[in-house]
């Protein structure tokens, strides 16, 4: 049956059909920036784990970097042990962290996080010689103003600290530059964060630690409130609410 371009019903038809090709358009264009946001999610990550285990990224392909030299893998805060877990690079810690069902509410919430994922993502890491070089752990957690996020890298001893990155942050202009400042972040270089007795000692320090301070980090001036805030944060992800059960399991199986 043909209908009249000028026709109520030819309106209707062309109305109709141009619809779903908009329609089709969009949820097209829409799928593609989806795959695209995630790719680019996937590569900051492997950038920033990768900067955070020290390995050079400016010269090379760092997707292949990571392939050859990180493991990433799921760990169940609570047992410390590895849960099966697939695309590991698209897991969302932060959507998992508010989510009821996937989150707890801290019973000290010293790094004011609010609730944080029972399951999280922590990425092993291997020199050329296929040996455990370090372990990357995410950290975040409240500073002056914002939540500050970073990843932390300990040594296969799983005390000294390899090197720490924060990649995120809404703190002070100017005041608060020092968070993402490679002369301030490699002060942390080498600092034990646990004492003799296996307790969280890392400090940073109004004023400045002194020389030979395994443990002490120096402040910043005019940002002492971002500072302890990042102080929390680590004492949070490494205590008992945190990486601690995980480092427990982890030194009697894996770390030799």
């Amino acid at each position: 049956m043909a209908f009249k371009k000028d026709s109520i019903a030819g309106t209707m038809i062309f109305i109709i059909s141009l619809s779903l090709v908009c329609s089709f358009m969009i949820t097209g264009t829409a799928e593609i920036l989806k795959e695209r946001k995630l790719v680019k999610k996937r590569d900051e990550v492997q950038q920033f784990v990768l900067r955070a285990a020290n390995i050079d990224i400016s010269s090379g392909d760092f997707r292949e970097l990571f392939e050859q030299r990180v493991r990433p893998k799921m760990v169940n805060l609570e047992s410390g042990e590895f849960v099966d877990h697939d695309n590991l690079l698209d897991f969302d810690e932060r959507m998992a962290a508010i989510n009821p069902d996937t989150s707890s509410k801290p019973k000290k919430d010293t790094a004011k996080i609010k609730s944080r994922a029972d399951n999280i993502r922590v990425f092993e890491v291997f020199d050329a010689n296929g040996q455990l070089s370090s372990v990357v752990m995410p950290i975040y957690g409240k500073g002056l103003w914002s939540m500050i996020y970073g990843y932390l890298a300990l040594k296969p001893d799983l005390n000294t600290v390899e090197n720490i990155i924060f990649y995120e942050h809404g703190e002070t202009p100017g005041i608060a530059d020092f968070v993402t400042d490679p002369q301030w972040t490699d002060l942390w270089k080498g600092k034990q964060l646990f004492d003799d007795k296996g307790k969280i000692s890392i400090k940073v320090i109004k004023g400045g630690a002194k020389a030979g301070d395994i443990h002490g980090v120096d402040g910043v001036s005019g940002a002492t409130r971002t500072g302890m805030g990042i102080q929390r944060a680590v004492e949070f992800w490494f205590g008992v609410e945190g990486y601690q059960t995980f480092l427990n399991q982890f030194a009697t199986t894996e770390a030799k």
